[in-house]
């Protein structure tokens, strides 16, 4: 795989501030959202995010302007790191790639699920990412496919909502997520 443009790529850096101190500080407040999100689901206060991340309430509406501006950069900013692990991976061996990227999607799943109801599934922020998301990982599912180390009747959207659907169940921990996880790509994995 080759480095690329996706289409999310652009968005995320047409929003990022240039200059570094505001840069720092957009960054910040993006990781104080998404902990928020995480923790407290759509409803995180915008307060406590700015505090979050050190800065006023001024700061973070300069940076995001509506809830849903801030819900947005959140998604796209997940959404092109995921697409960014796919380009790291994408050297490994097949089956090691693949995995290795899934590991980080059921990371952007907590993310999203936190933010679900609040994204419009037709807007375009939403499209971009989605058609990101399967420009960065459906290659790697193809590569695995093609080195007879995915199973051949499955597509890639099979996949990824496999994935997603196990990820949003309630585990014990992590330890438990991530055993349930292999079990099911067990399942995905090509007959030796």
């Amino acid at each position: 795989m080759t480095a690329q443009p996706f289409p999310i790529s652009g968005i995320v850096a047409s929003r990022r501030p240039h200059r570094k101190d505001a840069a720092r500080n957009y960054d910040a407040l993006l990781t104080a959202a998404r902990e928020a999100f995480a923790e407290h689901g759509a409803e995180a206060s915008l307060e406590d995010i700015a505090r979050r991340a050190g800065v006023g309430i001024g700061t973070l509406y300069r940076n995001f302007p509506t809830r849903r501006h801030l819900f947005e950069s959140v998604y796209a900013d997940e959404v092109d790191a995921l697409c960014q692990v796919a380009l790291a991976v994408a050297e490994r061996e097949p089956w090691e790639a693949l995995t290795s990227w899934l590991r980080r999607f059921v990371d952007y799943t907590v993310t999203k699920r936190a933010i679900r109801e609040a994204l419009d599934n037709e807007s375009e922020i939403f499209l971009t990412c989605r058609d990101s998301m399967y420009q960065a990982g459906g290659p790697l599912f193809e590569r695995a496919q093609k080195a007879g180390e995915a199973r051949a009747d499955m597509d890639f959207d099979d996949l990824l909502r496999m994935v997603a659907g196990i990820t949003s169940t309630n585990f014990l921990d992590d330890t438990q997520r991530d055993r349930v996880l292999m079990v099911a790509l067990d399942g995905v994995r090509a007959a030796r």
